[in-house]
């Protein structure tokens, strides 16, 4: 599945559409170069969750935690070195059902992590620089039970590709 959002406030709201379909224990990998948006979405995300206070990047304390209707852990491993450091992050203790957990640059650490989760690439769009192309696939038994929600929040009008 995928979508383009036009703005910013467009990617932090599809973000926050998305958490009304999230579930305790949920799990979001979130891919995408530098300045891709990653960090937008995610407050997106906290937002549809109810977290009320502002959700910042984690890039240097690597995991930060927020309650909301759903607790909410938002984790950045853009500068770890290996996998193996952050195997002794321990934060497979945020996959205790409890909460929705975000982790960006998540293809990094995917060998790492549970198989049933929501991977989402976010890319620049060259010709609109606000622009972003969002990619998702629902993996495993969890988003299989889900998948028709997740298409059609993907294929509401605001969030319809534009046809090339």
């Amino acid at each position: 599945m995928d979508l383009v959002t036009h703005a910013p406030e467009a990617t932090l709201g599809f973000g926050a559409a998305l958490a009304e379909i999230l579930e305790p224990g949920d799990l979001l990998l979130v891919s995408g170069g530098l300045g891709s948006g990653k960090t937008v979405f995610a407050r997106g995300v906290g937002a549809g969750l109810g977290v009320t206070g502002p959700v910042v990047s984690p890039t240097f304390t690597l995991v930060r935690e927020y309650d909301g209707r759903v607790p909410f852990v938002h984790a950045d491993v853009y500068r770890l070195d290996d996998l193996a450091e952050f195997v002794d992050l321990d934060v497979g203790e945020a996959f205790d059902g409890t909460a929705v957990t975000l982790v960006e640059w998540g293809d990094v650490v995917a060998s790492a992590l549970p198989a049933d989760r929501l991977e989402i690439t976010l890319e620049r769009v060259d010709d609109a620089p606000d622009s972003r192309r969002i990619l998702i696939e629902a993996r495993g038994p969890t988003w299989a039970a889900r998948r028709a929600r997740l298409a059609t929040l993907c294929d509401s009008p605001v969030n319809r590709p534009e046809k090339s």
